[in-house]
């Protein structure tokens, strides 16, 4: 059985020839490969470690099953989609939203494995009927709209809970993630959420020594004197240790509060194996399915223990375009270096330790390229927008979604936020185009785009 773990040697091992490329069944010296794999760690370090300190879960536990998850991942896809799994961002706003009604880590891993198990299966069902049933269930302006409210969710987080403890390091921090994703070129400007934190830890610790303690809320809570950068936690903590398991629990408004994430996990695995096509010259397109499925399955064993879920990271594409690398062996060396990490609580610790003020100017950048993804989606599939169907459950879905508009169904159960949103922008979409006319099915506008041409007697849109 062929599980993609034997790779023939690129040329002289050294640099890729001009204008070639390492294929995933190639790979360079091991030297050179090894410090390929350290590189895509430090490549999702940023997001893959924001992720779990936003979701409340153990960022030791959280490194080490990325690597559990990256292997799954390779062996399912047989070494053809070259891809790294860290921690989703994408469930930050369920994680959010289930502790604000009282949940815990284990009702937020609870519901967050059912969401895998449901990935799981569509990526079985993907294998088995094609791409096009995501299309026809999911078309992009219902993608787009869920990335996109998932997205947005997430803002009352970073104005009420990060930005507040520390708010000129959160607006130092912005201004510097911001300028290093900007101006920086290649495998830098691929990590400049890492170099946005390693600047907020550097601006915190100088400031609490320029300064001392600051008098501010901290999580949320009331204002009090406390240090910017806490690291006592750092020198109690071993240096080689297991992290933290627990087992998940299961409660019905938790699950529901998260199911709709399993759309924008489709779209970024559907988007990945695109990329990934398209940049080595062999479309895997036969393996959108196996991806999908592998994605789920990783992130049930992640969950299943207490750790977050995973998912493919545009990050470590990026790196492999600076370097024309798709080597599929520097994934397997990212791997044990992940499990490697997650082996040392002290560097957990250091994770930890963020302060809240370089989360709040993080998360500004980070949560708003998140929804923003959505309008990608739309842009990139030409949805338009001038179509009322399209329109109005995308336009109502996201106002519920990021107003955090709530239906009260029973006295102890009510649907609001990700979840109603969802629900409006999937239903609404698909009630809306059975009853729609037929001109409006086939994209025609409400409107005209402003100026059209004529033949004969009859006017054009022009497209």
């Amino acid at each position: 059985m062929n599980l993609g773990v034997r790779w023939t040697l690129h040329g002289d091992g050294r640099t890729p020839a001009p204008g070639a490329v390492v294929r995933p069944d190639e790979r360079l010296s091991w030297p050179r490969t090894a410090g390929l794999g350290a590189q895509h760690v430090v490549a999702m370090f940023g997001a893959s470690f924001v992720a779990p300190v936003l979701m409340g879960l153990d960022p030791n536990l959280a490194i080490m099953m990325s690597g559990v998850a990256t292997v799954i991942f390779l062996l399912a896809t047989r070494g053809r989609v070259p891809s790294y799994l860290g921690c989703s961002l994408s469930f930050v706003g369920v994680a959010a939203t289930i502790r604000a009604s009282g949940g815990d880590s284990a009702t937020v891993t609870g519901a967050v494995l059912v969401v895998g198990a449901v990935l799981f299966l569509a990526g079985l069902a993907v294998r088995r009927f094609g791409a096009r049933i995501i299309h026809a269930a999911m078309p992009p302006v219902v993608t787009g709209a869920v990335v996109m409210l998932i997205g947005f969710n997430l803002a009352p987080v970073t104005a009420s809970t990060y930005w507040p403890q520390d708010q000129w390091t959160a607006l130092l921090v912005m201004l510097f993630t911001g300028l290093a994703v900007v101006c920086l070129r290649g495998f830098w400007s691929r990590v400049a959420i890492f170099l946005g934190l390693v600047f907020g830890y550097a601006l915190s610790w100088v400031l609490d020594l320029a300064f001392g303690k600051i008098h501010s809320p901290v999580g949320g809570a009331g204002a009090v004197d406390h240090w910017r950068l806490d690291l006592s936690g750092v020198a109690k903590a071993d240096w080689i240790g297991l992290p933290s398991f627990h087992a998940p629990a299961f409660e019905w408004s938790a699950v529901l509060v998260a199911l709709p994430v399993v759309i924008a996990l489709v779209a970024e695995n559907a988007g990945h194996v695109k990329a990934v096509g398209e940049m080595t010259g062999d479309p895997v397109d036969d393996k959108l399915g196996t991806a999908i499925a592998a994605d789920g399955a990783a992130s049930i064993l992640s969950t299943a223990v207490g750790g977050p879920p995973n998912t493919t990271y545009s990050e470590n594409i990026g790196v492999m375009a600076a370097t024309r690398v798709y080597s599929t062996a520097a994934y397997w060396a990212a791997a044990g270096f992940a499990l490697l990490f997650g082996l040392c609580p002290k560097f957990g610790a250091v994770v930890a330790a963020i302060p809240g003020g370089v989360l709040g100017g993080i998360t500004v950048i980070l949560y708003g390229m998140i929804g923003l993804l959505g309008a990608q989606i739309w842009i990139n599939a030409k949805v338009d927008l001038r179509n009322p169907l399209n329109l109005v459950p995308a336009a109502a879905g996201i106002v519920i979604g990021v107003g955090g508009v709530s239906l009260k169904i029973t006295d102890h159960f009510e649907l609001g936020g990700i979840a109603l949103g969802t629900i409006v922008v999937i239903t609404g979409y698909h009630v809306l185009r059975a009853f729609a006319p037929a001109h409006l099915k086939e994209q025609e506008p409400l409107l005209d785009a402003g100026t059209s041409s004529y033949e004969g007697d009859q006017p054009v849109a022009k497209s």
